[in-house]
């Protein structure tokens, strides 16, 4: 008899087909004696805690639409399959301290969100935020000089060295760049492991890269952390990327120092979102804007469903989760 007893997965249908396509989803639930999917479309706080209640489920597995846990855990309830990243909007650090055990998807879809930052590294040195438009507009062209760079030999300079930034360093290595990384908490030993230096101060980072990607978490030490004056020591022409977390970033200082030109601004992320619809950011020729996208693309949204039937097929044999949510993960995570 299978170790999960009851599985509710609380998905929207959108989440069951890009996260659990064939054969994944029947893997799923035949881990489980008794399997239930709701849609939580339309599913507010006190019906989410009658359907718990009425459930009463050993395992959920959640997407991004699953309601936030009531305070008290339901008494059954022992593991939460997390499909997504964050988990600050489904449980607190009491359910955890508790004994509530909970993934996410770790690094499943790390290196995609790696990829969207090369791509937006790259698109802001060719200028592709002022081409790709204006290209579209009757008789385009470029004048007799342009002005673009290439990744080949750049000094790039990553803020936060988590699993993406990793992942993207890992990326980089074909571009010889000189990589340089600013996470006063990371252990050295693991910059050069991935063919990078650390940055003597975070100063010392922006103002020596010409390329910055920001990957930092959003935790108390670092919002708002990336102020007018770290923006403005990027050498003229560099590029500001962000991939990580909207808050990190002073946005109206950021707005100021992109209307000057003086550097190439890329985003997939904002405070607050979505982007408001008349945000000074928008129609900038030297800032290009994603609706953040930077997570896993549809096709490869599977990557993290794969990674959850592993889990739960750990979890069904008593063997160990990985990409567990503990209360220290939980602190120092976005």
């Amino acid at each position: 008899m299978p170790r999960i007893r009851r599985l509710l997965a609380v998905l929207t249908p959108p989440e069951v087909a890009d996260f659990l396509p064939e054969p994944l989803g029947t893997e799923v639930r035949a881990l489980a004696g008794e399997f239930r999917l709701v849609d939580p479309t339309a599913l507010a706080a006190a019906d989410f805690q009658r359907l718990l209640a009425e459930a009463g489920p050993d395992v959920l597995l959640a997407g991004w639409k699953t309601p936030a846990l009531p305070a008290a855990t339901p008494p059954d309830l022992a593991y939460v399959c997390y499909l997504a990243g964050s988990v600050r909007k489904l449980v607190t650090r009491a359910h955890l301290e508790g004994g509530l055990a909970v993934t996410n998807w770790g690094d499943s879809v790390s290196r995609v969100v790696a990829e969207c930052a090369l791509l937006l590294a790259l698109a802001s040195l060719r200028r592709a935020g002022h081409w790709i438009p204006a290209m579209h507009r009757p008789g385009a062209w470029k004048p007799g000089r342009t002005e673009t760079a290439s990744l080949f030999g750049r000094r790039v300079g990553l803020h936060g060295f988590g699993r993406i930034a990793r992942e993207l360093a890992r990326l980089l290595q074909p571009f010889g760049v000189d990589l340089s990384v600013w996470a006063p908490e990371t252990d050295p030993a693991l910059y050069a492991a991935h063919g990078a230096r650390r940055a003597g101060s975070i100063e010392e980072l922006f103002a020596r890269n010409e390329v910055i990607v920001e990957l930092a978490p959003l935790i108390p030490a670092t919002a708002g952390l990336v102020t007018e004056r770290l923006l403005r020591l990027i050498p003229p022409g560099g590029v500001f990327v962000n991939v990580g977390r909207g808050a990190v970033v002073d946005e109206q200082a950021l707005l100021r120092v992109a209307r000057e030109g003086g550097i190439q601004v890329a985003l997939d992320v904002y405070d607050p979102e979505p982007l408001a619809a008349d945000s000074g950011l928008r129609g900038l020729p030297n800032v290009i804007l994603l609706p953040h996208l930077g997570g896993p693309t549809t096709d490869r949204c599977r990557d993290a469903g794969g990674f959850a039937l592993r889990n739960l097929r750990a979890y069904a044999s008593g063997r160990p989760l990985e990409a567990r949510v503990t209360p220290e993960v939980f602190d120092a995570s976005s």
